[in-house]
């Protein structure tokens, strides 16, 4: 994946794999919200600025105009995957969604 994407550089391919995430079909499947849960979950420290890089690595756009027009709905929706109000991609991998 490295130099695929727009916005995300080595630390953020690095965090992406340690969750499991190693290609940009992968990541297109999953969307922005559940790829930046899963690296959360995978205990990786990663910031909101990761979750804007990736809302724009697959809108094409750059993080800063996500973070400016999309952060209210990407906070709610990673919110809601974090609380498990969603179910996410690690519940599907493993047989026990919700």
């Amino acid at each position: 994946m490295p130099g695929q994407l727009r916005n995300l550089g080595p630390k953020s391919e690095a965090m992406l794999r340690r969750a499991g995430i190693t290609t940009v079909a992968r990541l297109r499947e999953l969307g922005a919200v559940r790829a930046y849960v899963m690296v959360k979950r995978s205990g990786a420290n990663a910031s909101l600025n990761l979750l804007w890089a990736l809302e724009g690595a697959l809108s094409g756009r750059p993080w800063q105009e996500v973070a400016k027009s999309d952060r209210l709905s990407l906070l709610l929706q990673a919110e809601s995957m974090e609380k498990g109000e969603m179910p996410s991609a690690l519940d599907s991998l493993s047989g026990s969604g919700k």
